[in-house]
């Protein structure tokens, strides 16, 4: 008689669900670096498909020797076509579900494309932006995004203190923000732009290039002036719930990097 593959795999022994006697129970366990491709709706009303790597986890209690590692990938294909901001929150509790635990971890990371002019010409060009999406479930949702923008920073000493010129560098500045409401992907890469000296952009012909130079030249600022500018522009943000901030600007004149982070619950 030939047996059905479920009938098959019901027969079959669940080595992960034996009972363990060392007692010791496991934060996080499960797949990690799976890469994956994802759907994100734009503000225009249209979509950006792209390749996330994403990490799920969930905890196992101190008694049961394994999870069963199958079943996040099974929860993650049957969402396949359905890999968006709104839907991470559901993902991850269909894990905790599926794996019957009592805390489900998702995460996401990617790169996030956006169409950016020049300053002066229009000359378009695509930016990439580093994103996370971090989603943790028991009791209730606890949703995470961030995003990483590459930007110009000018040293306010140096144009002080230099007869010609000033030196800068690039810098990455991120967030991590929690929200009340949803927030395109576009409008914090805005705020954390706004901080810097100036923009970065995909393409600059030669009128871009000096407006970019005379730009950060007229607003220098130091690491702490770009998470104190930022941090202001989040608090101004009635959406934005708890932020954290930081700002890496990769120094020209020396062979380390300037940093500074901020970190703020408005919730009280």
């Amino acid at each position: 008689m030939t047996q059905t593959p479920a009938t098959a795999d019901s027969m079959m022994p669940d080595v992960q669900a034996e009972t363990d006697r060392r007692r010791i129970a496991i934060d996080k366990v499960g797949v990690k670096d799976v890469t994956y491709p994802i759907t994100l709706h734009t503000p225009r009303g249209g979509t950006q498909r792209t390749v996330a790597s994403i990490n799920m986890y969930v905890s196992l209690p101190h008694h049961q020797k394994g999870t069963h590692m199958s079943r996040f990938l099974e929860v993650l294909n049957e969402h396949a076509e359905g890999v968006t901001p709104e839907r991470i929150p559901a993902i991850t509790r269909a894990i905790k579900e599926r794996l019957d635990a009592e805390d489900a971890h998702l995460s996401l990371d990617f790169t996030y494309f956006i169409q950016k002019k020049a300053p002066v010409t229009g000359a378009a060009g695509l930016m990439d932006y580093r994103v996370t999406f971090d989603c943790h479930s028991n009791s209730h949702d606890d949703f995470v995004m961030g995003v990483t923008a590459p930007a110009t920073s000018l040293c306010p000493c140096s144009k002080e203190i230099s007869r010609f010129g000033a030196h800068n560098q690039r810098c990455h500045i991120s967030a991590k923000v929690r929200t009340s409401e949803p927030m395109w992907i576009e409008e914090l890469v805005r705020l954390l732009e706004d901080a810097a000296s100036s923009e970065v952009y995909a393409v600059l012909k030669r009128p871009d290039e000096k407006f970019v130079t005379e730009d950060a030249y007229e607003h220098p600022k130091f690491v702490e002036d770009i998470v104190r500018d930022l941090a202001l522009a989040l608090d101004a943000e009635d959406r934005v719930t708890w932020y954290s901030i930081n700002s890496e600007n990769f120094e020209s004149i020396h062979n380390h990097s300037a940093y500074a982070q901020i970190t703020r619950d408005k919730r009280g």
